[in-house]
């Protein structure tokens, strides 16, 4: 992997059959656990020996798309791979450019604006996300959304510190038509909702999570984990 900040950039070699999408996808799956900006891959010295195996793309894009919320480009395909990709869904959910200098462009252009914070897990953690994700509804016009995003990121720091004990990378994301809130803990222990809390300072644990948040997850991210919520842009 060479990093084009903000833009990672991902080169495969190699075979790519059904065989081998379970490498790449944990290929992309460690690079996208690093929180870039955006991510490009180049395609140009993998040959393609099955055009199924080409949906482990578009899966990488499904998932960016949730967490960490960062747009994903291919490029340099090989003729044939390129010819498969147009004929597949893939292209619809990944765009794919020839040239991986063009691609890297657009994928820089193409990246959210972006909040992250470092927190310690104490008692002041909640309200320093809270403050955060105030200030990223101010610049970016969101009056709607910083009330329930105040509640659902407080929530998710607030996980961090009862259950996880971690220093927690904190990150806001206003990719359109949502608002992604993130935190990466040191624990590997997924995420689930328990039963309401009153007495809690995140209000009413994961269950507010997923009452508030479009779509939520708790997935793998290097050493730890991510939890990750959705909410509206308004």
């Amino acid at each position: 992997m060479r990093d084009t900040a903000p833009v990672a950039v991902v080169q495969l070699a190699g075979s790519l059959d059904v065989g081998t999408m379970r490498t790449v996808h944990e290929a992309l799956d460690r690079v996208l656990a690093t929180q870039p900006d955006a991510l490009v891959v180049d395609l140009a010295e993998v040959t393609v020996q099955d055009r199924l195996a080409l949906s482990v793309f578009a899966a990488a894009a499904r998932r960016a798309e949730e967490w960490p919320a960062v747009p994903v480009v291919l490029c340099a395909p090989p003729p044939t791979a390129a010819r498969w990709l147009a004929e597949t869904s893939a292209c619809r959910v990944v765009p794919v450019s020839p040239d991986c200098a063009e691609a890297t462009r657009m994928a820089g252009a193409a990246s959210a604006p972006r909040l992250r914070i470092r927190l310690e897990p104490a008692a002041e953690a909640c309200r320093r996300a809270r403050e955060m994700v105030a200030d990223a509804c101010a610049r970016w016009n969101l009056p709607d959304a910083a009330g329930p995003a105040a509640l659902v990121l407080s929530e998710l720091v607030g996980n961090v510190v009862r259950h996880a004990g971690t220093p927690m990378q904190v990150t806001v994301t206003l990719r359109r038509p949502y608002l992604h809130l993130a935190v990466v803990d040191g624990s590997q222990a997924a995420a689930r909702p328990t039963a309401a809390d009153s007495r809690s300072e995140g209000g009413r644990g994961l269950m507010l999570v997923r009452e508030l948040a479009q779509r939520w997850g708790s997935v793998p991210a290097g050493q730890g984990k991510a939890v990750w919520a959705m909410l509206p842009a308004t």
